[in-house]
């Protein structure tokens, strides 16, 4: 498909309770690359086959969540037009400069109604993935430190007033729906994912009655053999582990879901099907959730853990 207007999840920005210790676990435990800190203290680090310098901002504060998620646009007249139309919708926009962020240029920043700051640019620092451009090796010394993801994928967001988000997204910012869990009702949407690519989902959200929660942020392996790597790698240094390895019925995608040591949680994620926007969206019932296989598809249950923490 012809990848116009957003093109994929940039960055994640978090707030951690104790800076170094964060740094400890997504640079040497889960393997990421650490690319530069700022005057504000932040440091920012990214995936060792991602070619921007950054995809995961660490700030530390005293509670742990979310500051912001942001999405890399086609270009600058992309930022300016989608910044046009979420004013044109009804949205509050802010232009934070160039420069604010290490390597990052001009950022459209907007709120949606589930509480949660969305951030567009068009433009970030090509740092490469230390492989050569003509004729590449197939992986880097980096890519054998830790966990090692490939790339950050998505973030499942927790918040009120999904069903407007869901319109933000499809109807603005050119997203499409490809799952959804229905409310015990069996009319509006409990959960909902979303994709502006043919990757099964870029994001998606949980309807909840606290505003602006983080469900995790999700980094990219290869394969299921990395998966259960990922697991031992956490049982080793610690890592508190949520769910897994298992896999999902929604979405199809082989999972480990963990905590850093703020409780941010996080997921290593593999698989899951390719979508396309005239794709019907598939429909799970709120019971399928557990005993339908949607969550965990092997034990067919629901893991309170999963549906009730949230930073």
């Amino acid at each position: 498909m012809a990848m116009t207007g957003v093109l994929r999840p940039g960055h994640g920005a978090i707030r951690v309770l104790d800076l170094e210790e964060a740094v400890h676990h997504y640079r040497d435990i889960l393997g990421m690359v650490e690319t530069g800190r700022d005057a504000q203290g932040r440091v920012y680090l990214k995936c060792w086959d991602e070619r921007d310098h950054n995809s995961v901002v660490l700030r530390q504060a005293d509670r742990a969540g979310l500051d912001f998620f942001g999405f890399k646009v086609r270009d600058k007249a992309t930022l300016d037009k989608m910044e046009a139309d979420l004013k044109a919708y009804g949205l509050k926009t802010e232009r934070i400069p160039a420069g604010e962020m290490l390597a990052t240029g001009e950022r459209v920043r907007f709120e949606l109604p589930s509480g949660h700051l969305i951030e567009l640019y068009a433009e970030k620092k090509a740092v490469g993935n230390g492989l050569q451009v003509t004729n590449p090796a197939p992986w880097t010394k980096a890519s054998e430190n830790g966990i090692a993801p490939v790339r950050l994928d998505h973030c499942l967001l927790y918040g009120p007033n999904i069903a407007e988000v869901q319109k933000i997204f499809t109807e603005v910012l050119g997203f499409y729906l490809v799952e959804r869990v229905l409310a015990p009702d069996n009319e509006t949407n409990a959960a909902i994912w979303m994709s502006c690519s043919h990757k099964v989902h870029d994001i998606a959200f949980v309807e909840h009655p606290e505003p602006g929660k983080l469900h995790h942020l999700s980094f990219l392996l290869d394969s299921w053999e990395e998966v259960l790597r990922a697991s031992d790698i956490m049982s080793m240094n610690g890592v508190p582990i949520d769910i897994g390895p298992t896999r999902h019925g929604i979405t199809r995608g082989c999972t480990i879901y963990a905590f850093d040591p703020s409780g941010n949680r996080f997921e290593t994620f593999m698989g899951g099907y390719q979508p396309y926007p005239d794709y019907e969206p598939t429909t799970w019932t709120f019971d399928g959730l557990g005993a339908g296989g949607g969550l965990d598809y092997p034990q067919r249950k629901l893991h309170e853990t999963f549906l009730t923490v949230v930073t």
